[in-house]
């Protein structure tokens, strides 16, 4: 287990404290729809940091052809077969850095977060590793933490589906990142994870952004934690 991440709940956990069962349970909301809206209709897509599928499925069955990427075997298992999904790739996302699928896609997907990584080397891997992989007329969706994300607190919310996801606390551990604790609440089992996240303004971000060869295009979101980026020279 990584150092600060922590996942307790049935089933294998990744090294990031993710629950695989957890996650291959979870659902999507909107955000198919944003993405949707927000790209060409039939774009190829690489969706970086899939998890077990709950945003790859929707994107699939929206006619999206997706290349999935994940670090955990276990994670990808939940995808590598879907019907849409030309390729699943087990790798850190940052080690993808310069370009290593060897191709370019229509569409790059960061979601989860995941650009608020706590190591600011592995933050601009990924934020490279979007801007190799994009091609020169495409765009990288970026899902990025909403303005009160760790000081609404403790807040949750209850799914259609059945379940409830609570967000129990936000706590600075050191140089602008967060110990952030999270529990998942089903009717037959409960999983909680613990994991670092850095705290970016919106100019921090866009700032990050510049350094990867990325600009902002336009917010998709009124509460601006949709992001549609397009490379630069």
């Amino acid at each position: 287990m990584r150092e600060g991440y922590t996942g307790t709940g049935p089933g294998a956990i990744t090294p990031d404290g993710c629950a695989v069962e957890l996650y291959a349970r979870l659902k999507a909301g909107d955000e198919p729809d944003i993405i949707a809206a927000a790209v060409p209709p039939g774009a190829s897509l690489l969706e970086l940091g899939c998890g077990a599928g709950r945003m790859t499925r929707p994107l699939t069955e929206r006619g999206f052809a997706v290349t999935a990427v994940d670090e955990s075997a276990e994670m990808l298992a939940h995808v590598e077969d879907l019907p849409g999904v030309v390729r699943a790739v087990r790798s850190p996302i940052e080690a993808l850095d310069g370009g290593a699928l060897g191709e370019r896609f229509d569409v790059v997907l960061l979601a989860s977060f995941l650009v608020h990584a706590a190591d600011p080397e592995v933050r601009d891997g990924i934020l490279r590793a979007c801007r190799s992989h994009v091609q020169d007329d495409g765009v990288v969706l970026i899902q990025r933490e909403g303005a009160d994300y760790h000081t609404n607190l403790p807040r949750e919310r209850v799914d259609p589906a059945g379940y409830t996801v609570r967000i129990e606390s936000s706590t600075p551990v050191g140089d602008g990142v967060n110990s952030v604790h999270a529990r998942y609440i089903w009717p037959d089992a409960t999983w909680t994870q613990t994991f670092r996240a850095r705290v970016l303004t919106k100019t921090e971000f866009e700032e990050h952004l510049a350094r990867a060869g990325l600009v902002v295009d336009r917010y998709l979101t009124d509460d601006e934690v949709w992001v549609r980026a397009r490379p630069v020279d």
